[in-house]
């Protein structure tokens, strides 16, 4: 499951860097039409991540993937049929839908195989997969497009999808984990959404805020400081930094609970961020990457671990399937906000201001919740007691 989630990330980070360029370059198109593509990929992936959850948690999670995959290599195949920008907006709105269930279902299956008492472990090490994607892809489709015409990479990724099919396909999976747990007797609409794992998603939410003005505005703010060679280097050291430490941030979660390892992970992300707004040389610009890579590596899967382990396994898909759905709007709205702030003041105060105050907001609140509510309290003994049974 970890390899189709990284490869569905790193597909969309290829697509992410290239598709403007084909746009633009050999389709004769604009700036706005190039962020149109990004735009529409969300919004078929934020509208149908619900009814993901929904569908995954109702039907045989074997086949839902399978169809996915297939989908996937058809429209994958379809972008060497498209000859004008309105044909790359379908498509994309297609595969956003395709990618959330994609995405979703790998991940609820995921969750299933993991034993209850190593979930933090494992959902941190499934998690890696997309942290990755982050990195390579970007860098992978700027170097097969320059290396090969729009229409071999396409052809590449096509290849690549059937071959992920195909090895999904013979990939055996227990009945127990992809045949729906419980018969669901309550209206369908009323099950979009997990309430349960609401708290926790919203501050999975807060935290990519945040991490969505990095992963934006980077190139600009390296540009400004003439530092636009090292972009790849600071990602490469963030995600080294997050995979190095995700072997043991895991065992702390299992171990000692969520509040020793988030706690860190905002002071770690906190300071981060700072050094980040501060960038006067390179040993600043790494000692940010690992900072940020400390705390954005041990908030991301915390929160995920704890949306899902809110609910039954009956309830994965949709609990899984609401973390990602406020993931795609927080970081929709940061590539947005964001920007409107950073053309009005400056990428530093974004990033040693603005960025800051919704880290310490999120903060509070996972505060509150852990004292008032005691939400988490009660998410960590739910995986032991539904197994017990």
């Amino acid at each position: 499951m970890g390899g189709i989630n990284f490869f569905q990330f790193l597909t969309q980070y290829i697509l992410v860097t290239t598709l403007p360029l084909l746009i633009i370059l050999q389709l004769g198109g604009n700036e706005v039409q190039a962020g149109l593509a990004m735009t529409f990929f969300q919004a078929g992936s934020s509208i149908f991540r619900p009814l993901a959850g929904l569908i995954i948690d109702r039907k045989n999670k074997r086949r839902i993937l399978l169809l996915a995959l297939l989908l996937f290599t058809l429209i994958m195949a379809s972008f060497n049929f498209i000859f004008a920008s309105e044909g790359i907006f379908v498509l994309r709105f297609i595969h956003g839908i395709i990618f959330s269930f994609a995405t979703t279902t790998a991940t609820a299956i995921a969750v299933l195989v993991i034993p209850a008492s190593r979930r933090g472990e494992g959902i941190g090490y499934f998690s890696v997969t997309t942290n990755l994607a982050m990195v390579i892809g970007p860098l992978a489709g700027l170097l097969l497009y320059n290396l090969l015409s729009s229409r071999a990479l396409f052809l590449v990724l096509t290849i690549a999808a059937a071959a992920m099919l195909v090895s999904t396909a013979l990939t055996g999976l227990s009945r127990s984990v992809v045949e729906p747990k419980a018969t669901h007797t309550q209206p369908a609409l009323s099950q979009l959404l997990e309430k349960k794992s609401l708290p926790a998603s919203f501050l999975g939410g807060l935290v990519y805020f945040a991490y969505g003005g990095i992963l934006t505005f980077i190139p600009l703010y390296m540009r400004s400081l003439h530092m636009a060679d090292q972009t790849g280097v600071f990602f490469a050291i963030f995600a080294l930094t997050i995979v190095a430490s995700r072997p043991l941030i895991g065992r702390m979660f299992d171990r000692l609970g969520s509040f020793y390892v988030i706690i860190p992970g905002f002071i770690f992300f906190l300071a981060g961020l700072v050094l980040f707004s501060r960038i006067e040389s390179l040993t600043l610009l790494y000692a940010a990457g690992i900072t940020l890579g400390l705390g954005f590596g041990a908030l991301s899967p915390a929160f995920q671990t704890l949306a899902i382990q809110s609910v039954p396994p009956s309830r994965a898909g949709a609990a899984t399937a609401t973390y990602f759905w406020f993931l795609d709007i927080f970081i929709g709205l940061a590539a947005a906000s964001l920007g409107f702030v950073a053309h009005a003041s400056s990428y530093a105060f974004v990033y040693g201001v603005l960025s800051p105050l919704i880290v310490i907001m999120a903060a509070f609140c996972f505060l509150l919740f852990h004292y008032k509510s005691s939400v988490f309290e009660e998410q960590a003994e739910q995986p032991a007691q539904t197994t017990e049974k």
